[in-house]
């Protein structure tokens, strides 16, 4: 039969080891509740801090200069040379042909025709009785403010009777233009004569329109 010895000092080590391995845990524990534990971390080891320098840009560096402008030398031109000098001629026929040739004869004279002085024009009829041109005066121009002057151009025949009487100046209103061709055909002519003998003759005259106050 065997007998079993139990190594004392085996044990009392292993004891110590463990009540030393309680006794770290307990403090660890106690530390992280505490903030001691922090403390000594911050302390053996500080945080790192870091800093974002932004690189500043040098902005007022100057432009480049600009690059030298050349100067051309100006060109010079030489100014033109003119000659005035003409050769003078010792012999010439200008002259000479210029005499020599007969001038063209001058034209005939013209010759004026002066008109006759025993026609006489046509016109009215001298201490005849004329109309009077108020009474052709339209009523409806009266009433509208219508007045003014018509020249008007009658023309006769050889027989003294008018064969024609138109308006040459009209006075921008047309009833006064029919009653001055109206008044016209109411008057008396005397018909143009060449050597006392009647001619077709045409003359013009005025006819006006007034309103009266």
């Amino acid at each position: 039969m065997g007998v079993y010895v139990k190594d004392s000092g085996w044990a009392s080590r292993r004891g110590t080891a463990f009540i030393g391995m309680v006794v770290l845990h307990i403090f660890l524990i106690w530390g992280l509740k505490s903030g001691f534990a922090m403390k000594v971390i911050d302390t053996l080891a500080p945080p790192i801090v870091t800093e974002i320098i932004e690189e500043k840009k040098d902005d007022d560096t100057p432009p480049p200069p600009p690059p030298p402008q050349l100067e051309r030398p100006p060109v010079e031109v030489p100014p033109p040379v003119i000659d005035i000098s003409t050769p003078v001629e010792t012999n010439t026929t200008a002259l000479s042909n210029v005499t020599d040739k007969p001038l063209p004869p001058a034209p005939p004279p013209v010759k004026v025709v002066e008109a006759p002085k025993n026609i006489v024009p046509a016109g009215l009829r001298k201490g005849a009785t004329q109309p009077d041109s108020e009474e052709y005066y339209p009523p409806s121009s009266k009433r509208l403010g219508e007045q003014g002057v018509v020249i008007v151009k009658s023309c006769l025949d050889d027989k003294g009777k008018l064969s024609e009487a138109t308006v040459q100046t009209s006075s921008n209103f047309p009833k006064l233009d029919e009653a001055a061709i109206k008044y016209a055909k109411a008057l008396r002519y005397a018909s143009a004569t060449e050597n006392g003998k009647p001619i077709a003759d045409c003359f013009a005259f005025r006819v006006r329109f007034q309103l009266k106050d």
